[in-house]
């Protein structure tokens, strides 16, 4: 099965990237502003119909569960790897579990690279680039 890979450095502690990521004001601040539930291990939380369950978080690793309603994302696994090195937090991210990499997998795999860029913003200088107002990769999405 194919994944999506990326690797970004932040210049945070790992905590600091851990709190945006286990957090609904976290994630609303650097993936989706309409962000709700619980992001706690073992919590389960939505932004518009997208529903993740939080498999595993401590300040090494988190990852969450997709279970719908996107059938391509179905049953996905996203994991943040948080590694200290050199003075930054570097994030290993995968979504792992993709039947086929069908073209909307190069979709999310691009909005993915933006989206880990606005967590480095919201972290490092306390402003990200959340849905509605992400970088917007095609005409009329």
């Amino acid at each position: 099965m194919p994944d999506i890979l990326h690797r970004v450095g932040i210049a945070a502690e790992p905590m600091r990237v851990f709190e945006a990521l286990t957090t609904v004001e976290g994630i609303r601040n650097w993936w989706s502003s309409d962000t709700n539930g619980d992001a706690s291990e073992g919590g389960a939380f939505q932004f518009r119909s997208n529903r993740l369950q939080v498999t595993h978080a401590d300040p090494s690793l988190v990852t969450w569960r997709y279970s719908g309603p996107a059938e391509e994302w179905v049953p996905t696994e996203i994991s943040f790897r948080l590694e200290w090195r050199d003075g930054q937090t570097i994030v290993l991210f995968k979504q792992a579990g993709w039947r086929e990499p069908v073209e909307f997998m190069h979709h999310c795999s691009t909005k993915w690279a933006t989206f880990l860029l606005s967590l480095k913003d919201y972290v490092e200088h306390g402003e990200g680039r959340p849905e509605p107002r992400d970088t917007k990769i095609a005409v009329n999405a």
